[in-house]
């Protein structure tokens, strides 16, 4: 549900010239391998000078015209720069990952001057770039009625759609039929997804946006580790202007629909109501203050800027509540130094560490003690607790112009992300053992005991820090002009670790007591004697024992390596033709606890090619097409899920009775039968749990399209989009097909024991792992057919039809699209919408082939029909009107059922399948 805000903006420009523009438009540059800039390319007259500069910094560069009149800028900071050449001035707007094109020869000596104006999404008609992308600027976000956040403005992009509400924040896009966990998210060109479960990314102020950059596909070799989109932030930065100003954005309640309340079926119900919503109440307040200026005319330049907030979510439900507040401060710093105008050092830190508060209630009970249900207010506290999330991040860039013909960059960047941290770690309670009675049963807990509340069975390990994700990455990217070749190549590495606080029982143990009935017979060793077998022991009629438990789960780092290279030749083949011939390798590296790797790559090769065909010379009508196969890594989360270990410990003791206070027993004797040790803290074999021919998940993609230039104001533009995956990543649960592999191979002695409960493999392929095939405790690598697995190949195909078109004008700006697309596999992807499964690679489509019966069809994110419109329209220079429409098709009704069980030795799963 989006609501209504009301914004207020006070801004104040100290100076103001021709050629200066808002500060909503400044904007500093990032690598140009990650689209943080752009470039200026066209014609002049053969041999003559062509010099740019900028009226925002006062920087200035200059080229020679080659022989056939081109010429290119590359690398260039967003923002407006003024040409100059043979007495010929243009002005003309460059857009992040954009070239913009300038005509400087005879053919355009009638005109005085180029000038981009209004706010853009779409970017002109680019006839440098093969890459279907969309750009907004900050004078164009502010325009739109859409959520001040990145997520909801990337949802304007043509083929982009929302995805389940019970995944990440709930507002994360998928692109092209990619699942939301497929993304790519970059600030000034520094990757701050996150690796652990590709669910989110670092936070950075809305009001410190200068341009949104949203690639839906065809992206070029210089990007990789995505399958769906990606979204590259450009912030704003400083100039010569000193610019300072302020703004809120109001949210409040009463402006949103009330909640709609789900009732139970049946009608004598104690609850009436299976979700409780109409009481439900959330506000905000964020409200932003910015200043930007020259430290040092022309050479160096910072903006800065603080973001507040004050929201408060109250949730209601049947028996209790909870209020969520935050008020967390964010912040934002960019520098930019023109150390000369050859050379640009530039700096990003960003603050965005939230603390959230949470409290939560509990509705007192009527007269006669009974429970009121579904009161609405909060009443009495039960506890009170805050979380932190979020980080830092730090970007240091440099960037050379050493020729008129070559440039390289080199970046390095540093992010930090705590992730859930508790505080106080555990709740009230959690410092008691969590004790219980079976009384005379040896399954059904006849009562909680001591001062655990019995509902905190595990706690946090706090001999371990919080979990944490910390990513150190650097990447060097050139650009060199050879003729009518343009090469680009780049290397890039990025390490990245995930933490992971273990878990232990409340209070460090566990103790269940125990009361022998006096008509017990026993079973097992002891059958038809009186009293119970308990851990290979005789205890007799009347006797009370206790078994105690300790637990651990292992605290520990986990990392991963993703390395690339690339190379992307763009060459003119003749003035109209560009041809894009592009190779870039991927490569993935996960480690367990132990700092062991079990998932590991060589360099796979991924070309990327394309073409952009200026069919009339004057970029008015333009044909385009790209094909491409694009990777992505392992996230770290499945590190921690398949290599983490656990210990459990069982000893069991006669007991005289238990302490009332904690829960500890009270007259503790003789220890009954042999302690019980299960599992270790020692991460498990890399080859037990992910099979050793198991390839990284990949897709490839052909898009082909047209722009038009209709008239002056109006373009439009088509585009035919397939994606298929090709190899897919996930973990099967069943240990079945070993033992009939081992029965039919002769191995009558395998143990079944040794094949881990799940394990990753390339559904449909062969699974080689580490088994014990002769029973005696060695294991050794077996190969399992993947007949005797039954599991499909992974598949996911979407093809697409996307129309889009832009009016723009001093006035009235309009943009739109309509897509027709179908998305169809047996798997969403990384994640499962329809079970709301947030671990990427970890879903149960193919945990057994019951499973995926059933399962090819429409996808949770296929919308066959999606049209969007909005633009803006200027009725004075001080008042604006924005508009935002979206229809769309609805979300694929899958069906959720249980597994028919008949003669299949399989325990009954619930209700996981297609089977309904």
């Amino acid at each position: 549900m989006t609501r209504p805000g009301v914004r207020s903006a006070l801004s104040k420009n100290i100076t103001r010239s021709a050629l200066s523009i808002a500060l909503s438009m400044c904007v500093a540059g990032g690598v140009q391998a990650q689209s943080a800039v752009g470039s200026i390319f066209g014609t002049g007259q053969p041999g003559s000078t062509i010099a740019i500069q900028s009226p925002q910094t006062g920087v200035s560069r200059s080229a020679t015209a080659a022989a056939d009149g081109r010429f290119t800028f590359s690398q260039l900071p967003p923002g407006k720069y003024v040409i100059t050449a043979d007495g010929v001035t243009r002005e003309v707007e460059v857009k992040v990952g954009s070239g913009s094109q300038v005509l400087l020869g005879s053919q355009a000596k009638t005109l005085d001057r180029i000038e981009v104006v209004g706010a853009r999404a779409f970017n002109p008609i680019d006839v440098s770039s093969v890459e279907s992308t969309t750009v907004f600027t900050a004078e164009q976000m502010v325009s739109l009625p859409v959520a001040s956040d990145v997520s909801s403005v990337a949802l304007l992009a043509p083929g982009a759609v929302r995805g389940d509400s019970g995944l990440g924040a709930g507002n994360l896009a998928s692109f092209g039929g990619s699942s939301v966990a497929e993304n790519g998210y970059y600030i000034n060109g520094f990757d701050v997804t996150n690796m652990r479960t590709f669910l989110s990314f670092a936070n950075v102020p809305f009001q410190g946006i200068g341009q949104l950059q949203i690639k839906t596909g065809g992206y070029g070799a210089e990007y990789g580790r995505s399958l769906g989109g990606i979204v590259s932030i450009v912030t704003k930065a400083g100039s010569n202007d000193w610019h300072y100003g302020g703004s809120v954005e109001w949210a409040p309640d009463w402006g949103a629909a009330a909640g709609k309340n789900v009732r139970e079926r049946d009608p004598d119900a104690s609850d009436p109501l299976y979700q409780y919503r109409s009481d439900d109440q959330f506000d905000s307040t964020i409200y932003s203050a910015y200043a930007s200026g020259p430290i040092v005319k022309d050479r160096l330049f910072f903006f800065a800027m603080v973001e507040g907030r004050q929201e408060t979510e109250d949730n209601f439900y049947a028996l209790t509540s909870r209020r969520v507040s935050d008020t967390t401060p964010q912040g934002l710093v960019k520098l930019d130094w023109y150390i000369n105008d050859s050379n640009l050092v530039e700096f990003t830190g960003i603050y965005n560490q939230a603390k959230t508060k949470y409290r939560t209630y509990e509705y007192a009970t009527d007269a006669n003690g009974d429970n009121r249900y579904n009161v609405g207010r909060h009443e009495v506290p039960i506890e009170q607790y805050e979380m932190e999330n979020g980080g830092k991040v730090g970007i240091l860039k440099y960037t050379g112009y050493f020729t008129d013909n070559f440039t390289l960059s080199a970046q390095y960047g540093y992010l930090s992300n705590l992730i859930d941290s508790r505080l106080p770690a555990n709740p009230a309670g959690g410092e008691c053992p969590w004790a219980y009675s079976f009384g005379l049963t040896t399954s059904t807990v006849d009562r909680y005991i001591g001062c655990n509340p019995g509902t905190i069975s595990t706690i946090a390990d706090l001999n371990a820090e919080p979990d944490e994700d910390i990513r150190k990455a650097f990447r060097v990217d050139g650009e060199w002009v050879l003729g009518d070749h343009r090469l680009r190549f780049g290397v890039d590495q990025e390490n990245y670790e995930s933490s992971h606080r273990g878990q232990t029982y409340a209070g460090g143990i566990n103790w269940a007591y125990y009361l022998v009935p006096g008509n017990s017979v026993a079973t097992g060793a002891f059958a038809g004697q009186p009293g119970r077998t308990v851990n290979g022991q005789l205890v007799p009629r009347g006797a009370l024992y206790a078994r105690s438990r300790v637990y651990q789960t292992s605290s520990s780092s986990y990392e991963n390596t993703n390395s690339a290279f690339y190379l992307e030749d763009n060459w003119q083949v003749t003035e109209n033709f560009l041809a894009v011939l592009g190779l870039r390798g991927e490569k993935f590296e996960n480690k367990n606890g132990d700092g062991i790797a079990w998932v590991e790559s060589d360099y796979k090769l991924a070309p990327r090619l394309g073409f952009s065909w200026d069919v009339l010379g004057d970029a008015s009508l333009k044909l385009f097409g790209t094909a491409g196969r694009y990777y992505i890594p392992v996230a770290t989360n499945s590190s921690i899920r398949a290599t983490g270990a656990e210990s459990t410990v069982s000893s069991w003791y006669f007991v005289n009775g238990w302490s009332e206070a904690d829960g500890t027993p009270v007259g503790q004797g003789a220890q009954i039968g042999a302690t019980q040790a299960n599992g270790s803290l020692v991460a498990p074999n890399p080859a037990s749990v992910a099979s050793t021919n198991l390839s990284p998940m990949y897709q490839d993609e052909v898009i082909l399209g047209g722009q038009l230039q209709l008239t002056e104001n109006w373009m439009a533009g088509v585009r035919m989009i397939r994606r298929e995956v090709k190899s897919g990543m996930d973990d099967t649960c069943t240990t079945n097909p070993w033992i009939d592999w081992a029965a039919d191979n002769g191995f009558t002695d395998f143990d079944p024991s040794s094949v881990p409960s799940c394990y990753f493999l390339n559904p449909g392929n062969d699974v080689t792992l580490n088994v014990d095939l002769n029973g005696d405790g060695e294991v050794e690598l077996a190969t399992l057919p993947a007949s005797y697995l039954g599991l499909p190949e992974y598949r996911r195909i979407h093809t697409a039809l996307e129309f889009f078109w832009e009016r723009t004008g001093e006035k009235f700006n309009f943009q739109g699209s309509y897509t027709f697309a179908r998305t169809r596999g047996n798997v969403e992807g990384y994640v499962n919408s329809t079970l709301e499964q947030e671990d990427p690679g970890l879903t149960q489509d193919f945990d057994h082939r019951l499973f995926t019966d059933g399962t090819y069809g429409p996808t949770p994110n296929d919308r066959q029909h999606t049209l969007k419109l909005f633009g803006a329209y200027n009725l004075t220079p001080e008042w604006q009107f924005g508009g935002n429409l979206v229809l769309q098709s609805g979300r694929p009704v899958n069906c959720q059922g249980y597994i028919p069980l008949d003669d299949i030795p399989q325990p009954d799963q619930g209700s996981l399948t297609r089977a309904c």
